[in-house]
């Protein structure tokens, strides 16, 4: 598959909706990931990221504006010692639950679907990012209604052993904007990772449509250490 720019690929449309992206820094010395959110409605749209723990959540901008908070509130991120779990929503609980107790990412997700938000039928995109002894390696997920049919769940795993330098995998909810929302097609695009923590956020920020933008979580963890360095980009300030 041959890379692609990020930011052609966010700029592109007008609405992917939560995107994720898992890789290796250009100087191969980071793990990265990016996470963000958009909005169409005032519901979505109201919302930030915090830091909660070693992760992050989505919290109310304007408490007084939530309507329902089911699908929009939730830990993105969490971490379970060498393990950084990133997903579009509360199955990030789900997989951190179950990798606790042993089971696998893929088997940890076994008992989720997509998101019951008929029509869309909403895809839970997941990624998980594993370091340890100076290795790294990551695992993307996708669960999708069967061409817009619920009675089916389609399940994809996306695994990356030892991922190449200045180079990501790009995983994101809908094809563009639309109503039903088109689901994600394929698998993760391969695209650019240039530049240090700030470059890399501010690149991806101002490639998301400025009208349906709301936040972005970007984080690079040393692969030698573990340590690492978090950016948080909310419109609502």
């Amino acid at each position: 598959m041959k890379m692609v720019s990020l930011e052609q690929e966010l700029s592109s449309t007008s609405y992917p909706g939560r995107g994720i992206v898992i890789g290796k820094s250009e100087d191969g010395r980071y793990a990265v990931t990016a996470y963000f959110i958009m909005g169409r409605s005032e519901n979505s749209r109201n919302r930030i990221f915090v830091e909660d723990g070693e992760g992050i959540r989505t919290q109310a901008f304007d408490p007084s504006k939530l309507e329902d908070p089911s699908l929009i509130i939730y830990a993105p991120v969490r971490v379970l010692g060498n393990k950084t779990i990133v997903t579009n929503g509360d199955q990030t609980d789900t997989i951190f639950e179950g990798m606790d107790k042993q089971l696998t990412f893929e088997q940890s997700l076994r008992c989720r679907e997509f998101e019951p938000d008929a029509p869309n039928y909403t895809p839970r995109i997941s990624g998980i990012m594993h370091i340890e002894n100076g290795g790294y390696n990551f695992a993307m997920s996708i669960l999708k209604s069967n061409n817009g049919d619920p009675a089916s769940c389609n399940r994809y795993t996306f695994a990356y052993e030892n991922p190449k330098a200045g180079e990501g995998r790009f995983i994101h909810t809908y094809m563009g904007d639309g109503n039903p929302l088109p689901t994600f097609e394929g698998e993760p695009a391969v695209v650019d990772i240039i530049g240090d923590i700030d470059t890399f956020t501010d690149k991806v920020w101002n490639s998301l449509n400025e009208e349906n933008k709301v936040s972005l979580f970007v984080r690079y963890i040393d692969i030698a250490t573990g340590k690492y360095e978090s950016r948080i980009v909310n419109k609502n300030q």
